[in-house]
Parts: C-alpha cells; structure tokens; sequence
C-alpha cells in the first residue's frame, strides 16, 4: 500500500491555488495570445507550416502541440501542416553527433523552414541554447518566431513574437 504525507490535502489546495494563478495571469497575455494564433493562422493560410522545438518535458509538449494540428482538436476538420523537431531520433543523434547538440533544431530549422512558418520554441527557463539557436535561424529565415516559457522567460522572452 502506497503512504500518503498527511499533508496532502494542503499540499493539493496549494498546488490548485498556484493553477488558478497561473490561468489569471494566462488571462492578462489574451492580446498575446491572439497575436500568435493570428500569426499561425496566416501561415497556415499560405501554405506554411508551424514547427515546434523543445528540451525533455518541452520535447513532449512540442510532440504533443504538433499531434493535435495534424490531428484535430475540439472538431473535425483536415490536418493542419504541423512538425515537432523533437521526434526524429536519427536527425537528432546524427546532427547531435556531427555537430554537436546546440545545432540539433538549428539544423532542422535551417532544412525545413521557410519565409512565412512559424516556429515555436518551448523552455520552461528560456535559456535553452539549442532553441535560442534555431529561433534564431528562423528570423533569419523570415519565420515568425514564438517562445512559451516559464518564469521570466529568459533570453527567449525579448527574441520572439
């Protein structure tokens, strides 16, 4: 049998409290927010596609941000054009290996984005070199870039939409 702290119960509502924050202050970026899926929809209207890059639990956000484009979300509809640079194991070990693992979504970014896309980098510190590296590369490119961070969103925070 799994133990329980005996605290758990204030630890719950502590851990809910700090949500209802975190959705406040969702609430107050609303212009942001409307900013990005503009931005998504234009790219998605002529022809473009959105990328998604992130590290570890950001890996998986990415993957699973680019599954619900392709697939659907909330209703039927055709597959949005939608990669998340995080999947393909034999990109990321060669260019890991070749190149070093700063260039893994650099290197992606530079094959497969062109002008107009829209690529979204996601780092819970915002400071994640290899995402700084590839958004980068996407302005370059004529991308619009997106960072989704935490905290006070890093040296991502100032380089992106």
């Amino acid at each position: 049998m799994v133990e329980v702290n005996g605290n758990f119960q204030e630890q719950f509502r502590q851990a809910a409290d700090e949500h209802a924050k975190v959705i406040g202050a969702l609430k107050a970026e609303a212009p942001v927010v409307e900013a990005i899926a503009k931005a998504m929809i234009e790219s998605l209207r002529g022809g473009g596609k959105v990328c998604f890059m992130g590290n570890g639990g950001s890996a998986a956000d990415s993957q699973h941000l680019a599954a619900e484009f392709v697939g659907r979300f909330q209703m039927e509809r055709k597959g949005l054009p939608s990669i998340a640079f995080t999947v393909d194991t034999s990109i990321l070990t060669a260019v890991g290996n070749d190149y070093g693992y700063e260039d893994i979504f650099r290197r992606q970014v530079e094959a497969l984005v062109r002008g107009g896309d829209v690529v979204v980098g996601i780092s819970t510190s915002g400071n994640s070199g290899n995402v700084l590296s590839a958004l980068a590369e996407a302005r370059e490119r004529g991308a619009v870039t997106v960072a989704f961070t935490g905290g006070s969103g890093g040296r991502m925070k100032s380089e992106s939409l």
